[in-house]
């Protein structure tokens, strides 16, 4: 059934005020879970170093990490509901073709998001932490670790937004080829390219050492060599 201009606002807009009530929602129960969402977040230097203690430097920093730590759980919360209402909105008006293009990217996209940011978690995280503190432990002139919980949690999250966002390449990649703007011919000669490009954006996007680099640039050329396996030939 055909909707009006009117209908149509009027459903989006109750879509959004879901998605605003959700947040909201969110937010509160996130407020509530913060400390245990940063413990979680701190577990991997916890178990790589041993009297371990983070520094409060501000007198609000507990209650900025907080709202930070609500915010974020919100925002994990929220967006596969968002995803859900932008699909449920848009679907009505697709062709059957473009249908079948979209829903493997709506149903895979948080799945990837997740995958790369649980990799950093669990693989990068307790590698990369361990080789600072044997870095920081082999000084010559003594000193003492204290790093800062602003800084440390800064560093984490964004850590695994990165890898997140890393691990949707085989969505673009095969999305790019699907509409006719990336040949599976053209991205196979490109291959020497793309590792060096993986190289070079995994050293800008991951601290300055090497095993994190790698720890990176690996799983991104294995992802691109997957997303070749999916494009459609010429």
């Amino acid at each position: 059934m055909k909707m009006t201009l009117v209908q149509h606002f009027t459903e989006l807009r109750r879509r959004m005020l879901w998605c605003v009530g959700i947040f909201v929602f969110a937010f509160c129960f996130g407020w509530i879970v913060s400390p245990y969402v940063e413990l979680f977040l701190t577990m991997p230097l916890l178990r790589v170093w041993d009297d371990a203690a983070l520094l409060y430097t501000g007198i609000s920093d507990g209650l900025i990490i907080q709202f930070s730590l609500a915010t974020l759980v919100a925002l994990i919360i929220t967006v596969p509901c968002l995803l859900w209402h932008i699909w449920a909105y848009i679907a009505p008006g697709l062709h059957k073709n473009e249908k079948q293009f979209l829903i493997p990217i709506f149903l895979l996209s948080p799945i990837l998001f997740v995958m790369g940011a649980a990799f950093a978690f669990y693989v990068l995280f307790p590698i990369v932490f361990e080789f600072f503190l044997d870095l920081n432990e082999s000084a010559i002139i003594p000193t003492v670790f204290l790093p800062a919980i602003n800084g440390y949690l800064t560093f984490s999250i964004g850590m695994l937004k990165i890898f997140g966002i890393a691990f949707q390449m085989p969505l673009v990649l095969v999305g790019l080829n699907r509409v006719g703007l990336l040949s599976k011919d053209t991205a196979t000669k490109s291959r020497r390219y793309v590792i060096i490009g993986i190289f070079v954006l995994a050293a800008m996007l991951t601290p300055p050492d090497i095993v994190s680099q790698i720890l990176l640039a690996l799983p991104l050329w294995a992802l691109f060599e997957i997303s070749l396996l999916f494009m459609k030939k010429d």
